[in-house]
């Protein structure tokens, strides 16, 4: 069977051709449209002597020749690596040297940066260069590149590919929230399965062959709208997309996140379906919300993954759209589709999201035993079945993250899980996280949720400092909502009233911003230096 991404694209290609891909920037694209213009970039990297495993990076932010080049890659059994754009140069080449890119597809926005990587990579053969909407300026294109629409103009519009193998990789770069990126190794009927809509989300019950995403989405007879507002270079954008692709719907982008157009595009485009990041997206979308007085009636899913979601921000999207169906995902670029949640107002929630029990989804302690339900025991967040291979020229990291537990693949991950008496797990936050102050342990995104749950605060980021007395003092790096005046005593008492003593903020900075990865994630690395580098506004003893 063709479970490649490829084939299940061109699945719906041949079942719904005329219906409605994407929408970007106001230009739209049919399937069938998306499908032949996949193919001429396709045929052109073959021309070029492409082919099967050769990784080509795709440089690029959120737009229509974005998923021209990932399926064009996809139809050649090629790798497409999406890069992350706001990587510094140094990032870069060591992103585009461990991943052993051989050609490039770029926004010309990003040429300056590419071109000061491009000479310490030498395995780069070949550069094809985009128009790009974002780009301030003159539009500048790598020397030797060959232009998008001249790739598109020469390449045939057929298919004509070779025969396919669920066994093809696809690899995604995850820096997490420490450490250099890595690359994680699927096969691609493993993440298809777990991320894609082989496996249905709700039952656990498999897809019965290639072909079903497609007929369910003839059986529909109208596309449902997905908005996607993640960028990507992250898995929290890409496979929903492709859920969507397989199933044919209509995909509504924005080339860079601005939550009051997002607003307006709800008014004009009518999605049913938001896809976000977390708090990171949830706050800004909720505070445009209330400046907008478009008909946003049509949105009825709020999906969130990759990041937290604190119940605070569910809570604030209730208020204004209080018909709204909200869900939060646990999963990585490591384990794919975890588990699950459905938020209703005023649901306490500590740590990250609890999700429902599946057989795929289990918490086993230090010595790799599963525990069971009503053990009441906390452990590392562990998936079994449909699992990636390794980490791409990783052998070390591989063998601490990819293990054999009871008898199968699996993968245990860096986060703290607690299994809970009805099988359920709560997702307690990242190991690598967790400060140790006086020989407790405090979990970040624990704090973080009930810091950001202050009305005063807008954002937040909470860490350890370095402690004489305790090892580690809990802190937090802060965003107050605008026209505000920091009040401490007010946020200690929030934080007394929801945590033990040990878990409060000591120590606390009042920054314009709070730094986000390009996915949503906290830049921990970024919050430490800021503590390590200014006088922290407010301590407590």
């Amino acid at each position: 069977m063709a479970y490649t991404f490829a084939d299940l694209f061109e699945h719906s290609v041949d079942a719904m051709p005329d219906r409605l891909a994407m929408i970007v920037s106001g230009e739209e694209v049919t399937y069938r449209e998306l499908d032949e213009r996949a193919n001429r970039l396709a045929h052109h990297f073959a021309d070029s002597g492409f082919g099967a495993g050769d990784h080509i990076g795709i440089h690029m932010h959120n737009s229509i020749e974005t998923m021209v080049a990932i399926i064009a890659a996809f139809k050649l059994r090629a790798v497409p690596l999406t890069v992350n754009f706001r990587y510094t140069s140094d990032e870069l080449h060591y992103l585009y040297d461990n991943a052993d890119l051989v050609a490039v597809v770029y926004h010309r926005g990003f040429a300056d940066i590419i071109g000061e990587v491009l000479p310490g990579t030498p395995k780069i053969r070949h550069l094809i260069s985009v128009p790009d909407e974002l780009a301030t300026g003159d539009e500048a294109v790598l020397p030797g590149s060959v232009a998008y629409e001249d790739a598109l103009a020469a390449g045939n519009p057929e298919r004509g590919f070779e025969e396919r193998s669920a066994d093809d990789h696809y690899i995604f770069y995850t820096g997490g929230t420490t450490g250099r990126p890595k690359g994680v190794v699927w096969r691609h009927e493993d993440i298809w399965r777990v991320l894609a809509g082989g496996y249905d989300f709700y039952t656990g019950e498999p897809i019965a062959d290639e072909y079903q995403q497609s007929r369910n989405g003839v059986a529909a007879g109208q596309p449902m709208r997905w908005m996607m507002l993640p960028p990507l270079i992250h898995t929290s954008a890409m496979m929903p997309t492709f859920n969507a692709f397989f199933s044919g719907n209509t995909v509504v982008m924005l080339p860079k996140f601005e939550a009051a157009r997002v607003w307006e595009l709800v008014a004009e485009y009518k999605p049913q379906v938001m896809v976000i990041t977390g708090d990171a997206m949830g706050r800004p979308l909720v505070d445009a919300f209330h400046q907008q007085s478009g008909d946003t009636s049509s949105l009825a899913i709020l999906a969130s993954g990759a990041a937290l979601f604190s119940g605070a921000v569910k809570d604030s999207f209730f208020e204004v759209m209080p018909n709204l169906m909200i869900s939060d995902s646990v999963g990585s670029s490591e384990t794919g589709f975890g588990g699950i949640g459905f938020a209703t107002k005023g649901l306490e929630q500590h740590g990250g999201p609890k999700v429902g029990a599946n057989k795929f989804t289990v918490v086993v302690d230090d010595d790799n035993r599963i525990l069971p339900p009503g053990s009441g025991g906390e452990g590392w967040l562990t998936k079994l079945g449909n699992v990636p291979v390794c980490y791409y020229n990783d052998p070390v990291k591989s063998a601490e993250i990819f293990r054999e537990v009871d008898g199968g693949r699996a993968v245990v991950t860096g986060d703290r899980a607690r299994i809970e008496d009805d099988g359920s797990i709560t997702l307690l936050g990242r190991g690598n996280m967790v400060i140790n102050t006086g020989g407790e342990k405090v979990f970040a995104e624990e704090v973080e949720a009930v810091v950001k749950a202050h009305p005063d605060v807008y954002d937040a980021i909470v860490i350890g400092v370095e402690d004489d007395r305790w090892g580690s003092r809990v802190s937090t790096v802060l965003r107050l909502r605008d026209g505000v005046d920091a009040d401490f005593e007010s946020i200690e008492k929030h934080t007394r009233s929801q945590l033990a003593g040990y878990k409060i903020p000591r120590a606390f900075w009042i920054t314009s911003d709070v730094a986000r990865t390009p996915s949503g994630k906290p830049d921990y690395g970024w919050a430490k230096n800021h503590a390590a580098t200014t006088a922290a506004d407010h301590r407590i003893d």
